[in-house]
């Protein structure tokens, strides 16, 4: 009796485990992209072009049971290369000696996902919007989830401080920096 019971307390847990399924990004219709203040009047956009991301999606749940990813900071772009030079610099992401920035979820409660990033070298507390636009089939048979992350971060809390003081005593660059993550993702 006590065989037959282990064995179907194995089979649940292999049963609830199996609606987890592992996707890679498809990077062609995915975006990492940030913005930020200028002299406190207009905001630029940019986004990073080099980035691989692990994730294990529940479709039935609508949960992730794992999301990470790992972005190329020298991989920045603003569509202003001078602008870009001086992030790739020891102003800002110094990425001679920072290589990467990461993300690593830790838990995932009520539209919210929660984790660790590293920027510069200083690992940080996060937690973004999450919106799940959908799950579908594509023309190969391939199942696509769709997802946006949202949220908030303040760039002197990892270490690049850079900034200017304007006459009037405003801000070259604003602390408060928006990340705006749209992600399409192809099952294994």
């Amino acid at each position: 009796m006590k065989y037959l019971f282990r064995l179907l307390m194995a089979t649940t847990l292999l049963l609830s485990f199996s609606e987890a399924k592992e996707f890679v990004i498809d990077n062609a219709h995915s975006n990492i992209g940030f913005s930020a203040k200028h002299m406190m009047i207009s905001n630029v956009k940019g986004n990073f072009n080099v980035y691989n991301a692990e994730i294990d999606y529940d479709a039935d749940k609508k949960v992730f049971n794992k999301l990470s990813a790992k972005i190329e900071a020298a991989s920045v772009d603003t569509g202003i290369a001078k602008r870009d030079e001086h992030l790739r610099s020891g102003d800002f992401f110094d990425v001679e000696k920072f290589k990467t920035i990461d993300f690593v979820m830790t838990s995932m409660k009520e539209g919210k996902v929660y984790g660790k990033l590293t920027i510069h070298g200083v690992t940080k507390d996060i937690i973004l919007e999450n919106t799940i636009h959908g799950v579908v089939k594509d023309f190969q048979g391939h199942q696509r989830v769709g997802f946006s992350l949202e949220g908030k971060l303040n760039r002197k809390d990892f270490g690049l401080t850079w900034n200017k003081i304007l006459e009037g005593g405003g801000l070259t660059v604003s602390d408060t920096i928006n990340i705006t993550v749209e992600v399409e993702a192809i099952e294994l």
